[in-house]
């Protein structure tokens, strides 16, 4: 992996006004997909990410969706346990609604490539290897609070399991066919986002940084939710 330090000037943490903890990702190269894995998730490929990003520590809980829209959307229901049930366009409210709470700070979901990089630890795959230590998977009836496993190399939890999580990118079947090498933002068109990471109903032999999956932006289930980018 070809990776570079971190610009000096940022912390590598940031806490905001309602409690949401960020983890500076550096820069850097990492192979995107898995050639093991479904047809979409091929084929694997070169991906640069050029600059650094705070990527939330966790999936954004019921306690800090409260805090900003007032009520919560969750089925299986528990302060510090991910939101659930929250549409793509949902979370784009939520980030409006942050965003005027937390002073003007800009903040967005990750894209596919930033989520990934950010799970693989850059160019390994560390979290899918101790994948029993660092995720919740099937046999779990329902979400389970953040923060309870062991985090990744970047000190990131929940990535794989417990909730699927949106991303920035619209999706296509073929996108890895045509991606850009530095920092892919996903088609420019199209009706339906991609997902991340899996959720606590997924069979634990799926598991994997590479697995993706969509949903249309209205979509609501109880075991989709999202964790968000702060802007520098």
């Amino acid at each position: 992996m070809e990776q570079e330090k971190s610009a000096p000037f940022l912390p590598s943490a940031y806490t905001n006004s309602i409690g949401m903890e960020f983890v500076l990702i550096p820069a850097g190269t990492f192979e995107m997909g898995s050639n093991e894995g479904m047809d979409h998730e091929q084929p694997v490929h070169t991906v640069e990410i050029t600059e650094p990003f705070y990527l939330g520590k966790h999936p954004v809980t019921q306690a800090q969706w409260e805090a900003v829209r007032g009520e919560n959307p969750s089925q299986f229901e528990g302060a510090n346990r991910p939101v659930d049930s929250v549409s793509w366009d949902d979370a784009q409210a939520f980030i409006r609604a942050l965003q005027e709470k937390d002073g003007g700070r800009r903040y967005r979901m990750p894209t596919e490539a930033e989520w990934e990089y950010a799970c693989r630890v850059g160019a390994g795959d560390a979290s899918e290897r101790e994948v029993e230590t660092v995720e919740w998977c099937r046999g779990n009836a329902g979400t389970r609070p953040v923060g309870q496993k062991q985090p990744n190399g970047w000190g990131l939890y929940d990535m794989l399991c417990n909730v699927w999580e949106w991303v920035q990118d619209r999706y296509a079947g073929d996108y890895y066919e045509r991606s850009p090498r530095q920092d892919p933002q996903g088609p420019d068109s199209g009706k339906v986002r991609v997902l991340r990471g899996g959720s606590f109903d997924l069979k634990r032999t799926l598991v994997r940084c590479a697995i993706r999956y969509w949903g249309y932006p209205s979509n609501r289930f109880n075991d989709i939710g999202f964790r968000l980018v702060l802007l520098p």
